[in-house]
């Protein structure tokens, strides 16, 4: 069966993201399709091109050495240079700004899957000098646009169910689908934080992740998770800044204007993909088979606007509301000081402003996102 090449979004704003003169980072879970991206962006270029690494020992010497003569000697005809896996190579950031400062026509692509790692060793070096996007499993977007809403409004319950990772999509079949996932889950998923950090309790991130599942749309208590992991709390705190960092859960504070009654002091986590959360529980199942549907709705809707947002480039600060009251809102985007409310039900029920929320912020939109309206939502 021939597969079908999921047009991303950002191979039409290659424009904006690829100057001369600049570093271009693409950052990303594993296995969302980021070398197979740069590959088609690098086809349209007609200039000499370098491909490499991070794995190759000649380009991880070359950049972490940071002498600009050997540096010349290797790149400098180039008129592009695309490394992969870039988070492998220590201090690379400083022999990349060696190659801008001292070849300021050359283009520069820069992959990696732990934004962490590129954080430390690339991006503070190259602040000015870098350009940031990051890539999500395939989104309800890039999906409208090429195949158009019908095709997305007939394949919801496989998108909330299997995810969107470019392999799930060409996948022929469920067991293939779920064969995948789960080796996702046990080959790529932790790979980089056990790669480059000392864990001393692998099994710990495993079952950490487990109770966020079974947690999508609730606040999260440090204590309550110390307490079921049977771990330090600094641990905790640390593992779930590891998971975040590296594209696996999406960490969102409550909002509030200082109003003694909401609450603020905890967080709700998302996942970066619907078919990874799925599969740490090991449930595949149709959502009228299950208990937990909300949860899914939730999770699918909140990472779906957030891949619309980045790349459209609507900047927004993500919230949750709830008041100790018990109402609530499952997301509050503030842009440009104005306050956007949306409510996420799979269900028909229909639902009113919070009262609480109306009263203390009058100006705000409010919006209930549902079935019938999620894909305006979301394009």
């Amino acid at each position: 069966m021939e597969l079908v090449w999921y047009k991303r979004f950002l191979e039409s704003q290659t424009e904006s993201i690829l100057k001369k003169g600049k570093v271009f980072f693409l950052y990303g879970p594993r296995r969302v399709g980021k070398t197979e991206l740069i590959k088609k962006i690098l086809a349209g270029f007609s200039g000499k091109i370098y491909s490499g690494s991070g794995d190759n020992q000649e380009v991880r010497e070359l950049l972490s050495a940071q002498k600009l003569n050997q540096l010349r000697s290797a790149f400098g005809n180039y008129q592009m240079i695309f490394i992969d896996e870039a988070q492998r190579i220590p201090e690379a950031g400083y022999g990349l700004k060696l190659l801008i400062d001292n070849f300021p026509e050359m283009i520069i692509l820069v992959t990696g899957s732990s934004s962490f790692d590129l954080s430390n060793k690339i991006g503070e070096p190259l602040t000015g000098r870098n350009i940031v996007r990051n890539l999500f499993p395939v989104s309800v977007l890039e999906l409208y646009e090429q195949f158009g809403g019908m095709y997305v409004l007939q394949r919801l319950e496989e998108l909330m169910i299997y995810g969107a990772y470019p392999e799930i999509l060409n996948a022929s079949s469920a067991d293939e689908k779920k064969e995948y996932l789960m080796s996702v889950r046990d080959s790529y998923l932790l790979k980089d934080i056990l790669e480059l950090e000392n864990i001393r309790n692998p099994s710990k991130l495993n079952d950490l992740l487990k109770l966020l599942a079974f947690q999508i749309g609730q606040e999260v208590s440090l204590n309550e998770l110390s307490n079921g992991l049977g771990i330090a709390r600094q641990s905790v705190e640390r593992y779930l800044d590891l998971l975040e960092k590296t594209f696996i859960i999406k960490k969102v504070g409550g909002f509030s204007r200082n109003l003694r009654k909401e609450i603020v002091k905890t967080s709700r986590y998302y996942f970066w993909d619907n078919g990874i959360r799925n599969a740490i529980i090991n449930n595949f199942n149709l959502p009228l088979q299950r208990n937990d549907v909300g949860m899914l709705w939730e999770n699918f809707l909140f990472m779906e606007r957030l891949k619309t947002k980045s790349y459209r480039r609507i900047f927004s600060n993500d919230y949750f509301w709830r008041t100790y009251d018990m109402q609530e809102v499952d997301l509050v985007e503030d842009r440009d000081g104005k306050l956007y409310a949306y409510e996420f039900k799979w269900g028909p029920r229909k639902i009113k402003t919070p009262k609480a929320w109306a009263d203390a912020y009058p100006d705000s939109e409010f919006r209930v996102i549902s079935k019938e309206n999620f894909l305006e939502f979301l394009i």
